[in-house]
């Protein structure tokens, strides 16, 4: 059985750790260096760190406190926002990144992800969906949930995968922040859909949502979260021995 992975995952703005709601609504939480040092020396499996007004202000990733995160954490590092060419590919992982995630960069121009796989191998090649319900169609949204692309989400994901993305973040906006649990119907057809790893991002709102999601959508690799576990609602120490508890396979 494979062992299902738990990923707190840093949304930086200005140098600062923030959540909101449906993407909007941003509040200021801590330290991104401070945080990914608790959550590596606390049993994350993995960390995901989104500059995530990088693609909005068309600018670069703040690299300095990216180094400074790598250098502070034992656990692999996706980095990504304002992730366009391979030269942002080649600085993020000279930065410490293990594996990088791309998501408008990818809509502008898809022959990204087969460049950046054919260079960097897919297994560094992540691509990030973020998605919402348009007239009940699974639709890609680009700048950070700020424009609809009209793309339907499961054959944009199936494209990007054929091209060499070695792993799908599946952002639902529709429970991003929400904490009523993940957006298990999306998941199911992304999961049904491609067959590389995905890693479920979007409406965690306790332990019982991650129980509910490896059980409903055994196909699902992962369980990324931001604000449940920056608040300290759930320590996922806790969260591993329920699902342990719960046959679900984890890394203790």
């Amino acid at each position: 059985m494979i062992t299902k992975r738990i990923i707190p995952c840093l949304d930086v703005r200005a140098g600062r750790v923030v959540k909101g709601v449906n993407f909007q609504g941003i509040s200021d939480v801590s330290s991104p260096v401070e945080l990914a040092k608790y959550y590596s020396e606390n049993g994350a499996d993995e960390l995901v760190f989104y500059d995530i007004t990088a693609s909005f202000e068309e600018r670069a990733i703040f690299t300095d406190i990216l180094k400074e995160v790598a250098r502070t954490i034992f656990i692999p590092l996706t980095v990504g926002g304002g992730i366009n060419t391979l030269d942002d590919f080649d600085r993020v992982l000279k930065c410490g990144a293990d594996k990088v995630s791309v998501n408008s960069g990818a809509i502008r121009n898809p022959k990204l992800i087969y460049e950046a796989a054919k260079r960097y191998g897919d297994q560094c090649v992540v691509i990030s969906a973020d998605v919402k319900r348009v007239d009940g169609v699974f639709r890609v949204f680009s700048k950070g949930g700020r424009e609809n692309t009209g793309m339907e989400a499961v054959e944009w994901i199936k494209r990007c995968v054929d091209m060499g993305a070695g792993e799908v973040v599946l952002n639902s906006i529709d429970t991003d922040g929400v904490k009523k649990g993940f957006d298990l119907e999306m998941l199911d057809a992304v999961c049904n859909a491609v067959s590389v790893p995905v890693i479920a991002s979007g409406g965690a709102g306790g332990i019982e949502d991650f129980v509910k999601l490896f059980k409903t959508v055994p196909k699902v690799d992962a369980g990324l979260a931001a604000s449940i576990f920056h608040f300290g609602e759930v320590k996922i120490s806790d969260l591993k021995m329920e699902l342990k508890a719960n046959g679900i396979d984890m890394r203790i």
